[in-house]
């Protein structure tokens, strides 16, 4: 497995969104977690998002635009921020929300990852059990539905991304 690239278009404004912490909602998956011995406290279990009801950057259109040539429909973007200590242990995204709006079916969901800076040292990402480090800006990951990725900061420095959701 191994990530895709575009060439960037994007320049760091993204680094300037009102980003805002949003506790994980997911019970079942926040109890796992401690089961298994991730001890942090339910705030760790998150970064910070700006979502399409924010400011987005000039350049957001273009995303929008690339999802849309991937075959997306109803497609929503989340430019999402991890600092230090900030983890997402293996998970399965539900998308209650968004098969409910859209009324479609989880295996019909397609996510987008676009890493949108360089890695820094104590970023990481994994995706179905394959470890992703050093990675570039352009650098970008698609999977289904309900596929097992995990997120994680043990760096100094902020971890970027852009999340796009849609639907085939």
């Amino acid at each position: 497995m191994e990530l895709k690239y575009i060439e960037p278009f994007w320049d760091d404004e993204f680094k300037d969104l009102d980003y805002r912490k949003e506790i994980f909602n997911d019970e079942y998956a926040i109890e796992k977690w401690r089961k298994d011995g991730y001890e942090n406290s339910v705030e760790s279990f998150s970064g910070e998002m700006a979502n399409y009801k924010d400011r987005v950057p000039s350049w957001n259109n273009k995303f929008l635009d690339f999802a849309k040539e991937c075959g997306l429909n109803d497609v929503g973007v989340c430019y999402y921020r991890m600092g230090t200590n900030e983890i997402i242990p293996k998970h399965s995204d539900a998308y209650n929300v968004y098969t409910e709006k859209f009324n479609c079916k989880t295996e019909d969901v397609q996510k987008i990852l676009f890493f949108l800076d360089d890695w820094k040292s104590g970023h990481y990402f994994e995706l179905e059990g394959h470890p992703f480090v050093g990675w570039v800006r352009g650098n970008y990951a698609q999977w289904n539905g309900s596929t097992e990725h995990f997120a994680a900061n043990i760096g100094t420095e902020f971890r970027y991304t852009l999340q796009i959701t849609g639907h085939r």
